[in-house]
């Protein structure tokens, strides 16, 4: 199939869905973009643009918004899934009776699922009851702001059928995204959800006054952390070395657009979680999937220092002094295990 003849629909108008969308209608693909509001819709499609989300980005004449999740899909050959994590199976069970019998199902979420422990492909799985083969993951240092202002930068389009990996590949290259293929969809996934969580620690040591050694130690530990839970679940090392493991990580630790990053800093100030999720307009998926994450690596046996001092701080009232001087006060060890 060629990228001119593929129609997406992106199911989810926040600023990453927006801009995937724009990135798909200038790779040539029509696009049909959903929004929850109807009014978000129809402001998309008299302006040309996300006031909400995206100001001042001219969106292209090929995207189109509807808060129609039947007329967004129909006739979809590519079904972008751009809801928060922990929304993702209540409106896929909401969506799937209008799901067409071919379509690549693509998820941008990143986290994992409270309760069940589950990535997101899994989910969508488990809930449509399509093969592995028709479910792909987006995944890499994509700050939505910077992709709709068409920065350049790479990603990872990860789907275990490698030629759809490839058709999706097409549908989403453009002059500033280049999109590298991949099939190790559980590094891709996890890669994407774990650093959301080392980025809430990075912004707290930013909130507390602390400099690069700081951060520059917490994104390399925490990328260590990440690649052991994701070596103990079968994914390929190697994959948390490139553009979804310590591209993303790098991205979302350090730039003032991370959400997560941002959320972490009024924490490491002093503010509660609560007054600190009022300055975000969008999900910071750390905080909860921080959670999850936990669970999942307890039950594979993987030790995660890091994240489970982002569970004390976010869940558990301690203080991101506390927390840190936790971290910094463990046994010494090795840097590399046998």
């Amino acid at each position: 199939m060629s990228t001119g003849a593929v129609r997406a629909a992106v199911l989810g108008a926040g600023s990453w869905g927006t801009a995937f969308a724009k990135v798909l209608a200038d790779a040539g693909c029509e696009v049909t973009l959903w929004a929850r509001r109807a009014e978000l819709a129809d402001g998309l499609n008299a302006r040309r643009e996300n006031g909400d989300y995206l100001p001042g980005v001219r969106l292209p004449d090929r995207l189109t918004a509807t808060a129609d999740h039947e007329e967004a899909l129909a006739g979809a050959d590519l079904v972008v899934l751009a809801v928060p994590s922990q929304t993702m199976r209540a409106n896929l069970e909401h969506w799937s009776g209008a799901l067409g019998d071919d379509a690549l199902l693509v998820s941008l979420a990143k986290g994992v699922e409270l309760g069940t422990h589950k990535r997101m492909t899994e989910v969508i799985m488990e809930v449509t009851g399509v093969p592995a083969g028709r479910v792909a993951v987006v995944s890499g240092p994509n700050l939505a702001k910077e992709i709709a202002s068409e920065q350049p930068a790479a990603t990872v389009v990860a789907c275990g059928d490698a030629p759809r990996a490839e058709l999706l590949q097409r549908a989403s290259t453009t002059w500033y995204l280049r999109p590298y293929t991949n099939t190790d969809v559980v590094g891709v996934e996890l890669g994407g959800a774990v650093k959301n969580v080392i980025a809430l620690a990075c912004g707290m040591a930013e909130g507390m006054g602390f400099g690069d050694n700081t951060k520059a130690s917490l994104i390399t530990r925490g990328l260590a952390e990440t690649a052991r839970l994701g070596v103990a679940l079968g994914a390929d090392p190697l994959t948390f070395a490139g553009l979804a493991g310590l591209g993303d990580l790098v991205a979302t630790c350090t730039s003032p657009l991370s959400r997560n990053r941002t959320l972490g800093e009024r924490l490491g100030r002093g503010e509660t979680l609560e007054q600190a999720s009022t300055h975000n307009r969008q999900t910071a998926e750390g905080v909860k999937s921080c959670l999850s994450i936990l669970e999942l690596a307890g039950g594979v046996g993987v030790e995660m220092p890091i994240t489970e001092q982002v569970v004390q701080v976010c869940h558990k009232g301690i203080a991101p002094a506390v927390a840190m001087k936790y971290l910094m006060g463990r046994e010494p060890k090795p840097e590399r295990r046998s």
